[in-house]
């Protein structure tokens, strides 16, 4: 049967008592069926390489209007008009997953065997609070760089964090066109500029240092931590080391008769041993101490250990902020200890190349972030040698004197 397909038309056909199909007399292949319970399905039909097809389009009412429905069945028939089968394409859009099932999948595949378990932590507090909210019910092919542009945006108001987790969006795309979700080179995040982020300086008075150490102290004693979140928190102090290598340090890394951690699985600096590939992390007498008095948990290969059995603790960041809260250090985070440490050791008078040994960076540039702090010992080695020199010039005094002839042997 072939009339005008309109709402009136529509609303007015009754159910058979068998399907019934109505075609639109205006655009040929266009039409509605119509079953005996009343269910009313627009629909296009067409002929492809021979063969009669049929697609469904969606069910009369909300959201499908005659005019939506007749729009999408001419898209439809364009695409048999350019040699494309709109039953396959349909197929193949219905297969594609969402943003969220992709994510999901991303985790599984890729993010479970390829990163260290305090990276994956952070991954997925990303990506179920900032990305699958935010983009979750997208077709992973429907993503473009717009949606990448409007969603760094919408998270102007914290620039670091929209900076990696615009990188963690990259890193999803990239393995979506490994694994053929998404056509290669079309990684929607290129060319999205990042926010301007404003390097942070952390620099801890010994006041400040003390009343941290207090509060430390305070919630061990008060049970708020636990021996090991505190152990973890004294190392990372001591040390300088990185979150991730304390968390995930193994009793048979700690050489105590050698001084030193011996990681097998670092993530900057790195020599050869007999045992591997290692990165090595020198202790002072503390850190010794400190681990020389840490029990040992039997069946337990990590120092710092956590709730599950057997298993390193994944984050102190619960006792950390009330501990810095309590020591009146608000915006103190865990990875400021590391340059904490390192500010100390400039402050001390030595050397760039020196510090960045202890920290394990092998770019120099990497260390030079710090050359601004050396000024204050710079400043003290002045004012020694102006006073000597004024005293020398005034004849206020002979004392430690240097003569100037001798010295330089003229």
């Amino acid at each position: 049967m072939a009339m005008k397909l309109t709402k009136r038309t529509v609303d007015a056909v009754q159910p058979g008592e068998k399907d019934t199909f109505l075609f639109d007399d205006d655009l040929i292949g266009f039409g509605l069926k119509v079953t005996p319970n009343g269910r009313k399905t627009y629909l296009v039909q067409y002929r492809f390489r021979g063969a009669k097809k049929r697609v469904m389009i969606g069910v009369h009412g909300s959201p499908w209007t005659p005019e939506q429905a007749r729009q999408e069945a001419g898209r439809f028939l364009g695409l048999v008009a350019n040699g494309k089968d709109p039953a396959e394409t349909k197929a193949v859009a219905k297969a594609t997953p969402t943003m969220s099932e992709a994510v999901e999948r991303f985790f599984d595949e890729h993010v479970a065997r390829k990163n260290k378990p305090s990276t994956i932590v952070e991954y997925r507090r990303q990506a179920d609070v900032i990305i699958k909210p935010r983009l979750g019910k997208y077709r992973v092919d429907a993503i473009q760089r717009s949606h990448i542009s409007k969603f760094h945006h919408s998270l102007e108001s914290t620039p670091y964090q929209a900076n990696r987790t615009l990188a963690l969006l990259s890193k999803m795309f990239n393995w979506m066109e490994i694994v053929g979700l998404r056509p290669d080179r079309s990684n929607p995040c290129l060319h999205v500029q990042k926010f301007h982020e404003s390097k942070r300086e952390c620099l801890l008075s010994e006041s400040d240092i003390a009343q941290l150490g207090q509060a430390i102290t305070e919630a061990e004693r008060d049970g708020r931590a636990s021996p090991h979140a505190v152990a973890a928190m004294r190392l990372l102090i001591l040390t300088g080391a990185r979150l991730g290598e304390i968390l995930s340090l193994t009793w048979d890394e700690v050489d105590i008769e050698g001084r030193a951690l011996r990681l097998s699985d670092a993530k900057t600096i790195k020599v050869a041993s007999q045992n591997g590939i290692k990165k090595i992390i020198p202790l002072n007498a503390p850190a010794l101490e400190l681990l020389s008095t840490l029990p040992r948990i039997e069946n337990n290969p990590f120092v710092i250990i956590g709730k599950i059995e057997g298993r390193a603790m994944v984050n102190i960041n619960k006792p950390w902020r009330a501990i810095r809260d309590k020591a009146g250090l608000p915006s103190l985070r865990i990875h400021d200890l590391r340059h904490v440490y390192a500010s100390i050791g400039v402050g001390m008078g030595m050397s760039l190349p020196v510090i960045g040994k202890l920290l394990g960076h092998t770019q120099a540039a990497t260390t030079q972030r710090y050359a601004h702090l050396s000024n204050d010992p710079l400043q003290k080695a002045t004012e020694l040698i102006g006073g000597h020199i004024q005293a020398a010039l005034t004849g206020n005094s002979h004392e430690n004197v240097v003569s100037l002839r001798n010295a330089t042997g003229g």
